[in-house]
Parts: C-alpha cells; structure tokens; sequence
C-alpha cells in the first residue's frame, strides 16, 4: 500500500532518522501554535487511500498529544486508509492505575482517546509496563524494545569487563527485575545481577534504598525504562559507589531529564548515562549523556508493517 510518514512537532529528529531508513521524505505537514495556546494542524498533500504514519512523542505531553489528536482526526477526514500513531514516549504511562481514590487511569484516558479519533495501529518503545495494551480494544498494538540497540552498544563499550567477568546488572527497582534479566542474559555468560530496594513515599522522591546482591570489585550498570529527575538514579548510583562498585554506569531507554536532571547526573558518581532519542534530543544534555538513535530499529518496524510482516524479527540483537 502507498504510505506517508508525517512528524508532528514532537521529535523531529528522530522522525528525520525514519524517514532516512525507509528512504524517502517526510510528508508536508503545516503546524500552527496560536497566541491562546491553541494547536493547528493541517495536511498539505492528499492521504486519500494511503497507509499515514503520524510520528509523534508526548514529551512535553499537553501540547504534542493535542497535536497528535488532531492530526488524527485531520487524517481520517482527509479518508487516509490506515492510520498508526507512531508514539515513541507514550506519556502518562506511569499513571496506568489507580493508587489512590477518585483518581482517573489516565493511561486509559489517551487509549480510548486515541481509538475514538480513528487509529488502527498503535506502535511505541518500551512502555512504562505492557498492561497498557490492554487499554485499547480496536486498535492493534506493536511494541518495540530498545534492548537490541543497547545490546549491541553495550557489547562493545564494556567488552573487556564482560571477558573479564566484571559487569554486573542492576535493577533499579524490584519491578524492573525482568528487564535487568534481559540484559544480563544477553550480555554475560553468569547474567549476574542485583535488586535496589526502594520504599517510596512520594511521586519522583524516595525514603530508603537497599542494595540485594553483591557489586564490590564490579562495574554497575543499572537498567531502566526512562530517566526523569535522576534523583532515584543519583542516590542508586551513590549506594552502588559505597557497596564497593569500581565504577557505575546507568542505561535508559526514555530521556525525559526533567527540571535539573542534567546536573543532578553530573553530581552523581554516574561515569556514563546510556539513553535513546524516543524522546526529542534538540537540547543540552549532561556531557555524561551518550545518546543511541532507534530510527533505524522504527523505520525497519514500518518498513515490515506496511508489508505484513512480523516484527518479531526486530526484539534481538544481532
């Protein structure tokens, strides 16, 4: 099927990074910020009977979701055949439950948005849990994991402390436990790993830490989904430095980097942040910040779905 690719403001560069893969050009798209605050969206080439591919990370989230919502509704007034929203950070995917009464799951929220607006396909990166897929009843979603981008960055960035048994994964959280393991089954032959216990009181700040396994004599890299404040990040990295580790190292698909992120991560004992560029790299990040593009594992994903083909191909490393 004929198909255009379209980015909406929120990561222009990665959307450049796609389209560069796939070999062609991003469609033309006019994007209008009113004096009020107000988006505009307006398509400037026909979509009749096209598959449209609408990039768009929700980072800042309130005006690249309306934006997104929009364009949505553009696409399929203008009787665009297929519609997938390609979100690379899907916003409010931390709020994708209820922890308190009279709270709304606000992940919900943007999935039935998203449906009633006419998507027919969903595909985003490591979302903060998979359980949001759940959310959607009509439109099919794909997940891409950044695990085979890192894999093959990692492999040779600590090549020698792989050969020489010294890396050691950690899980920043219990609940990150699964993505930790498949890391370090795929980087080590011992897929040697440790726990940071957290207890946390309030969103973004947390009480007490403690450290199950052992990092004396080793490298730490700590494996995450995203990497907001940094604050939990820092104090993790400081408990690693104590227990002994010769050096820490962090990894985060997510850049979000809010507020003083970057000199937070600069005061950490942080040798190296490891990120991806889901979420737009158009500022100034940390010097200790190193940034892996996932256009090509994208552009390789709409490549595959324009042609019916299974994406399964794409969750390993080489």
């Amino acid at each position: 099927m004929d198909y255009a690719i379209f980015s909406l403001g929120g990561n222009d560069g990665l959307a450049e990074k796609i389209a560069a893969e796939l070999g062609v050009s991003l469609g033309a798209v006019r994007l209008k910020t009113f004096a009020d605050g107000e988006q505009h969206v307006q398509f400037l080439e026909n979509l009749r009977g096209k598959s449209v591919f609408l990039i768009q990370s929700t980072n800042p989230p309130a005006d690249n979701w309306m934006r997104l919502f929009l364009a949505l509704d553009a696409a399929r007034g203008a009787s665009a055949a297929e519609i997938t929203a390609v979100i690379p950070y899907f916003g409010y995917a931390r709020q994708e439950r209820k922890g308190k009464p009279r709270e709304p799951i606000s992940a919900r929220v943007f999935a039935l948005l998203i449906e009633q607006l006419g998507t027919d396909r969903l595909l985003t990166m490591d979302l903060h849990t998979d359980a949001i897929g759940g959310f959607f009843r009509s439109a099919n979603v794909d997940y891409l994991y950044a695990r085979p981008v890192f894999i093959s960055h990692l492999k040779e960035v600590f090549k020698k402390a792989i050969d020489d048994d010294e890396l050691v994964i950690v899980s920043p959280d219990v609940g990150g436990v699964a993505r930790a393991q498949s890391f370090a089954k795929r980087l080590m032959k011992n897929a040697d790993l440790a726990i940071i216990h957290k207890e946390r009181e309030i969103p973004n700040q947390v009480a007490r830490m403690k450290l199950i396994g052992d990092v004396r004599g080793k490298i730490a890299l700590m494996v995450d989904d995203m990497a907001d404040t940094c604050g939990t990040l820092s104090r993790a990295a400081e408990l690693l430095a104590e227990s002994g580790a010769k050096e820490v190292y962090g990894c985060a698909t997510h850049a979000i980097l809010s507020g003083d992120a970057n000199s937070v991560i600069d005061a950490s004992p942080i040798k190296r942040l490891f990120v991806t560029d889901t979420v737009s790299s158009n500022r100034v990040h940390s010097p200790k910040i190193e940034t892996i593009s996932v256009g090509r594992i994208f552009g390789d994903a709409i490549r595959r779905m324009n042609h019916g083909e299974s994406l399964s191909a794409l969750f390993e490393a080489e």
